[in-house]
């Protein structure tokens, strides 16, 4: 017997000969022609903005479990916002495993899945900035006006909403990119300019200023990729929706688990010191 051989090599499945294979008269598994094009909803390893949905979804997973179990060590006003954190990324793995079986099945951009999942996990985040932003006015003895909340889910709300209606052509789409941007601009203004940058550089802690940095890096150069990406892909169609699809799905990794581990960084530095 040669070292690798078909055993009932009579099997078919799809059209492709599919043979078990033995090793050393050991069977190790099942040899499919390579040139097999019908994976009946499974991963084909050549597809790869298909492999990169799954490792987020997996990786979104993984991330609310280590939420949720770091929230038992870090003092009581911080579990509120890993609580929130945990939520930011078990909601992006829900929707990751639908928009990893649309792209599979149709091959084509799950907009409307990606918009529901940042229509909840974005809000989510703006919340985490008002609780890094508490918790500096708390650490200063001073209280943190509901205002700026609102002011960052009106900016929210306006950049989400105009970019959808322009993607699926409810309005005009640079009309909805235009204002998409807008809503953008008004957040960073607000975490650059505005009563947000005041409060966290008057009197915040340094894990706090610390923490607070690394999520303005993030709204700031991380979400640039959206628009760039509709921009490029949508309104000039100079990307392909599998490549663009890739770098939407890393940074969907970068911008929410990266935004939440910021959180963390700093829950744990101020739970250690006390």
């Amino acid at each position: 017997m040669s070292a690798v051989e078909f055993v009932d090599a009579g099997k078919h499945d799809g059209g492709v000969m599919v043979g078990d294979v033995q090793h050393g008269g050991h069977y190790v598994g099942q040899a499919t022609d390579p040139h097999i094009s019908d994976y009946h909803g499974f991963l084909n390893p050549h597809d790869t903005t298909a492999i990169s949905f799954w490792i987020v979804s997996i990786a979104m997973v993984a991330s609310t479990v280590f939420f949720l179990m770091e929230a038992q060590r870090v003092t009581k006003h911080w579990k509120t916002s890993l609580h929130v954190g945990a939520l930011v990324t078990l909601v992006a793995g829900v929707h990751y495993f639908y928009m990893r079986e649309f792209w599979i099945t149709v091959h084509a951009s799950p907009i409307v899945y990606r918009y529901i999942d940042w229509s909840i996990t974005v809000p989510l985040q703006m919340i985490e900035f008002y609780l890094i932003l508490e918790a500096a006015s708390r650490s200063a003895g001073t209280k943190l006006g509901g205002g700026m909340f609102w002011r960052l889910m009106v900016g929210t709300v306006i950049m989400l909403a105009f970019g959808y209606l322009g993607e699926i052509q409810a309005i005009n789409p640079w009309a909805g990119f235009v204002a998409g941007m807008l809503g953008w601009f008004y957040i960073l203004f607000e975490i650059f300019q505005g009563e947000a940058s005041k409060v966290n550089a008057d009197s915040a802690p340094e894990a706090v200023q610390k923490s607070f940095a690394n999520m303005r890096f993030i709204v700031s150069v991380g979400w640039s990729i959206y628009p760039l990406g509709y921009f490029f892909g949508y309104l000039m169609g100079a990307v392909n929706e599998a490549p663009l699809n890739v770098v939407y799905n890393l940074a969907d990794f970068l911008n929410k688990i990266c935004f939440c581990l910021a959180v963390w960084a700093c829950a744990v530095e101020e739970s250690d010191a006390n």
